[in-house]
């Protein structure tokens, strides 16, 4: 019996430790690149402002050629409305909505994703002048894990994983672009 009543206090310790470690641990977190594009930001700008370019520049758009998409609403106005329904794992179902445009500066969006895990986050595209006919874009992407899920973020290289594919689409983003 003795055995037991310890094996199950061992139990007991090891589920209590990462749920004790999770109540002192982040929910949120931020990622943010930026590139500079060889265009005017008034060009540039006219571009991203359409949620439905990012079909051509992000790598989330591109995981599954295939996925279903939606639009509801006007494109570059708040209230837009892009959703996408994929049987792909890596791009699941969800939407993204224009909550805010500030003309000429910035984009803002929330992201609602439905499956494989409900979640939601927001972005900004920002436009920013760095010379005459220079932009700098910067993407951000903020979101936040509810307790006890935000150990993963002890785990889980959050930064690099979401910093490498807005990176590579405003990589996508300048390329594009500066063919035009």
């Amino acid at each position: 019996m003795k055995i037991v009543k310890r094996i199950l206090i061992v139990i007991v310790i090891l589920v209590a430790i990462p749920l004790i470690i999770a109540l002192f641990t982040r929910k949120d977190y931020t990622v943010e690149r930026e590139v500079t594009i060889n265009k005017p930001v008034g060009e540039v700008f006219d571009y991203v402002k359409y949620l439905k370019n990012q079909d051509t520049y992000s790598v989330w758009a591109k995981i599954d050629p295939a996925m279903k998409r939606e639009y509801k609403g006007t494109d570059a106005t708040p209230g837009f409305v892009y959703s996408w329904d994929s049987q792909h794992k890596d791009a699941g179902q969800g939407e993204q909505e224009i909550k805010k445009v500030v003309p000429g500066q910035e984009v803002d969006y929330e992201i609602r994703f439905i499956r494989p895990f409900a979640g939601r986050a927001d972005a900004i595209l920002r436009t920013t002048p760095a010379s005459g006919t220079q932009t700098t874009v910067k993407w951000r992407f903020s979101s936040s894990m509810p307790y006890p899920m935000n150990i993963m973020l002890l785990m889980t290289d959050m930064e690099g994983m979401i910093g490498k594919d807005l990176q590579t689409g405003l990589n996508n983003l300048k390329a594009i672009l500066e063919k035009q």
